[in-house]
C-alpha cells in the first residue's frame, strides 16, 4: 500500500494547465525524486499535498486512507511536512523564536532550544537557536527551515532542493541522516532536485513531469544522468563541462569537446571593478575585513568559500546596500557612493542577488514592470514609462531567456522560483552592465537553463563585460572562472588561476590556510 497516492491530479493557473491528470505514488520507507524543469508542475504538485493549492480535480491518499487536506495544519496534522526551496522566517526574531510559531502550544525556550540542538547535531547541520535570523546567510536560514521540519518527525517529508545552500558535507550528513529516518523510522521522503547525480544516488525510484504532465518513472541507480536529463527536458544536451557540473557530475566532459573558455585580458589593462580595503559591519559584527578584490574587462573571477564567510555582504556591497566604514569601491577609476540606493547601479554595476524573492524582485509587480526595472529610463518620454515599449522589452526578453509565464502581466509571484530567477537574471544581463555581479545564480535552475546562463556569460565577458560569480558550487567555479578568490571571515584569503585551481588547495584556502 502506497505511503502516499495522488491519482488525476489537475490543476490550472489562469487557464494554462500546471498539473494535467497527474497520477504520483511514493511507497512506504522509500526516497523518492522529482524530477522536472522550472515550471514542469513539481511545485504545484507539491503544494496540493500541502494545503496551499486546491486542485481542480483529483484525489489524494495516505496510506490507503482519503485525505482531504485543505490547509498546512490539517496536512501538518497528518504527518505531512516540507522543506521548501525558499524560506519563510521573521529576520527580526530569533530562531528557536521562528521555530516555536511553526508549532501550537504553550511557548517553552528551554525545551525548543533543546529540540533545535538535538535536531542539529543528528542532521550535521550548524544551527545556533539565539542567532538572529536577520543576521544569517541564506544556507543558515535554510537550514533553520529543515531543522524547523525534521523536529516533528513527519512521516511523510518533501525536500525542495534542500541542498542547493548546503556545503558538500552538510548535504552528505543530511543524506545520511534522511536514509537513518527512512531505514529505522519507515518515514517516507520526496526529494525534488535539480542535481541528477544526486538523485542517482539517494532515491529508490524517481518520477519525471514535463509540462504538468509526467512523462517517465525510472530507477536512478539503473538510469544515467544524461538520459534523466533527456527525459527531464525532452532533447539532448550538448556534451560539455557546464553540463557535467549542471547535472551534479564531476566537471569533465561528457562527450565531445569542452567549450570554450575565455581569456583574460593581460595583467596590466585597468581594472574595470576595484574593491580596495573594504571593510564593513552589520549589527555589530564584522561582514567585510579589509576586503580587496579587482576584476578586468573580459574577465569572469569566481569567488569560493564556505557559506556565511562574506559572500552576502559582498553582494550586498556592490549592489550598493551595505555602506563601508573603511575602503573603497571603482568602476572605471571613478569611486562609487556605496551604501546610496542606486549608487552601483549608475555606474554601471548589475547585480543578480542571493535572495532573489527579497531582494532581486518585486512579487507583487508583473513580469513586464520587473523585467523592466533596470531600464525604465529607456522606455520613458517626459518622464511617462511607453507601455507598448514595456511590453516589447518584455516579450523580447521572455521568449530570449526561455521565461515560462501564461502572460507579462501575470504577478511575478505566480511564477516557479526557477523562472523568477530567469526573470531577474534577463532584467541584469540586457542592462548592458560593466560589471555582472552573479550570486549563486543557478539555484533553483534546470539542467538547460544552468547551460544557457553558462553560456551567456561567457558572452558577456567575451563582449568585455567584468563578470563576478559568487557560487558555493565548487564546479560551477572551476568550470567558469579565470581566476578564483577564496573568501574566509570577510576578506579574500588567497586567488589561484584557473590552471592552478583544484579542489585540495581551494579546501584549504576555505578553511583559512594558505594553500
Amino acid at each position: 500500500m502506497p505511503a502516499l497516492r495522488m491519482a488525476g491530479i489537475t490543476k490550472h493557473f489562469n487557464g494554462v494547465p500546471a498539473c494535467f491528470d497527474v497520477d504520483f505514488e511514493v511507497a512506504p520507507g522509500e526516497i523518492h525524486g522529482l524530477l522536472g524543469q522550472n515550471g514542469a508542475g513539481k511545485s504545484t504538485l507539491m503544494n496540493i499535498l500541502l494545503g496551499l493549492v486546491r486542485p481542480d480535480r483529483g484525489e489524494v491518499t495516505l496510506a490507503g486512507e482519503p485525505a482531504v487536506i485543505r490547509d498546512p495544519n490539517a496536512a501538518r496534522a497528518l504527518g505531512v511536512r516540507m522543506v521548501h526551496q525558499h524560506y519563510s522566517l521573521i529576520p527580526t526574531l530569533s530562531v528557536w523564536e521562528n521555530v516555536v510559531l511553526s508549532g501550537e502550544g504553550r511557548v517553552d525556550r528551554d525545551r525548543t532550544i533543546g529540540q533545535i540542538e538535538e535536531v542539529s547535531e543528528r542532521f550535521g547541520l550548524e544551527v545556533s537557536p539565539r542567532a538572529m535570523v536577520g543576521d544569517l546567510s541564506v544556507g543558515e536560514q535554510q537550514r533553520v527551515e529543515l531543522v524547523t521540519c525534521l523536529i516533528d518527525r513527519p512521516r511523510l517529508l518533501v525536500l525542495d532542493e534542500p541542498t542547493a545552500v548546503l556545503t558538500r558535507q552538510e548535504s552528505r550528513s543530511l543524506f545520511t541522516m534522511l536514509r537513518r529516518l527512512v531505514d529505522q523510522d519507515g518515514c517516507s521522503v520526496v526529494l525534488i532536485s535539480h542535481n541528477l547525480a544526486e538523485i542517482t544516488a539517494v532515491a529508490h525510484r524517481a518520477t519525471v513531469m514535463r509540462g504538468g504532465r509526467v512523462v517517465s518513472r525510472v530507477i536512478p541507480a539503473e538510469t544515467p544522468v544524461t538520459e534523466l536529463a533527456r527525459h527531464m527536458i525532452g532533447r539532448d544536451l550538448p556534451g560539455t563541462p557546464d553540463v557535467a557540473a549542471a547535472i551534479g557530475a564531476d566537471p569533465v566532459p561528457i562527450a565531445g569537446e569542452p567549450a570554450a573558455m575565455t581569456e583574460p585580458e593581460p595583467a596590466d589593462t585597468e581594472p574595470v571593478l576595484r574593491i580596495v580595503g573594504a571593510t564593513a559591519t552589520h549589527d555589530g559584527t564584522r561582514a567585510l575585513d579589509a576586503l580587496d578584490l579587482e576584476i578586468r574587462a573580459g574577465e569572469i573571477v569566481g569567488v569560493a568559500g564556505v557559506e556565511g564567510n562574506g559572500q552576502q555582504w559582498l553582494s550586498a556591497l556592490l549592489a550598493g546596500s551595505l555602506p563601508l566604514q573603511d575602503g573603497e569601491v571603482r568602476v572605471h577609476g571613478r569611486r562609487v557612493p556605496v551604501g546610496r540606493p542606486g549608487s552601483t547601479r549608475k555606474a554601471g554595476v548589475g547585480v543578480v542577488p542571493e535572495d532573489r524573492k527579497t531582494s532581486g524582485c518585486i512579487l507583487d509587480m508583473s513580469v513586464a514592470d520587473n523585467l523592466a526595472l533596470a531600464g525604465l529610463k529607456s522606455l520613458a518620454r517626459a518622464g511617462v514609462v511607453s507601455r507598448r515599449k514595456l511590453h516589447s522589452l518584455a516579450e523580447r526578453l521572455v521568449e530570449e531567456f526561455d521565461i515560462a509565464v501564461a502572460s507579462v502581466d501575470q504577478p511575478m509571484r505566480s511564477l516557479s522560483g526557477g523562472n523568477q530567477q530567469k526573470v531577474v537574471l534577463a532584467r541584469e544581463m540586457s542592462a548592458g552592465p560593466a560589471v555582472l555581479v552573479l550570486a549563486q545564480p543557478t539555484r533553483g535552475l534546470d539542467v538547460g537553463a544552468v547551460a544557457d546562463l553558462h553560456e551567456r556569460m561567457r558572452q558577456a565577458a567575451a563582449a568585455g563585460v567584468a563578470v563576478l560569480l559568487i557560487s558555493s558550487d565548487l564546479n560551477e567555479i572551476m568550470q567558469l572562472s579565470d581566476r578564483i578568490a577564496v573568501i574566509y571571515r570577510g576578506r579574500i584569503q588567497g586567488e589561484l588561476a584557473r590552471a592552478e585551481a583544484d579542489p585540495e588547495k581551494l579546501g584549504l584556502l576555505m578553511g583559512g590556510v594558505s594553500a
